[in-house]
Order: structure tokens, then sequence, then C-alpha cells
């Protein structure tokens, strides 16, 4: 069975997270799943939270939400080996 690709319209509709810049989330996760750690490497990648920081929090929190979920262990795979 092929994968299908993820057509826009399935896709979950984007939330700004930071107003000032024009931040969604989805960028916020993109960023996450590129390698970005810390909220001040989220804040340079994207702009998120440079002007007034009111975003920060949530950022921080879709940032570990996404680490989170990529690092989320799977101790069936260990046993297997």
């Amino acid at each position: 069975m092929a994968l299908q690709p993820i057509r826009l319209a399935d896709r979950p509709a984007a939330v700004y997270v930071c107003i000032c810049n024009g931040v969604t989330d989805h960028e916020i996760r993109q960023a996450a799943e590129g390698g970005c750690r810390s909220v001040a490497e989220l804040t340079m990648r994207t702009g998120a939270g440079a002007n007034c920081g009111s975003c920060l929090d949530a950022a921080a929190a879709l940032l570990a939400e996404t680490h989170a979920v990529r690092e989320l262990p799977l101790p069936i795979l260990s046993r297997a080996a």
C-alpha cells in the first residue's frame, strides 16, 4: 500500500503564536523538527518573541511538545535488537 501525500485541505489550520512577527505553530514545530533546541534559537530562526515577548511561553511549550513527541521512547524496538 503506497503512502498518500498529505493534502493542504487535510492539514489543520495554522494558529498564530507570535502576532508581532506572524509566526505560526506550524513554523515553530518545523523549526523544532529541524533541530531548534531552545527558545533563544527559535527567536533567531523565526523571530517569535523578538518584539513584545508575550508569546514566549506558548512558543516554549510548542517547542517542548514537539521534542517530546520526536523523542518518545519505543521500548519494543529496543527489545527486538
